[in-house]
């Protein structure tokens, strides 16, 4: 594997949530340009190393993300409000895919799965702050 491409790969490795190309390209201490960082992407997704999906976003638009193939998968979770992701952790679809595939009588080979909404911190930032107690007015106002 050639050092671009091996430095592309340990950089989606290190992190535990998927990485835009350019989120890739700020990473990698070699130098290369982002051309090479989208040649290197293609190449270790065609070969199995890496999962990608697309993913509309309020700020970013729709953006390719990548994340490294593991098995057992996980699954993430994108905020809306602060436009970082979560690993939600391990999956937990097995029944549901098991199901799926009785009913539909397909083999399912993989899927992709992310939710969004507002993680923790922008819906604390989002509540109303309760009210502080009115000061007593003196009587005749």
């Amino acid at each position: 594997m050639t050092k671009a491409r091996q430095a592309v790969l340990n950089a989606v490795k290190d992190s535990s949530i998927p990485l835009s190309a350019g989120e890739i390209h700020k990473k990698i201490i070699l130098p290369m340009d982002l051309v090479t960082v989208y040649r290197a992407l293609k190449y270790l997704e065609e070969h199995g190393h890496l999962v990608s999906f697309s993913f509309a976003c309020t700020l970013k638009r729709t953006e390719r993300y990548y994340y490294h193939r593991k098995d057992p998968h996980v699954h993430f979770f994108h905020c809306e409000g602060c436009h970082r992701f979560i690993d939600m952790g391990l999956c937990q679809l097995d029944p549901i895919v098991s199901t799926i595939e009785k009913e539909q009588r397909v083999q399912i080979l993989s899927h992709t799965l992310y939710f969004t909404g507002l993680c923790a911190e922008c819906l604390e930032a989002k509540s109303p702050k309760p009210a502080e107690p009115a000061t007593p007015r003196p009587a005749g106002f």
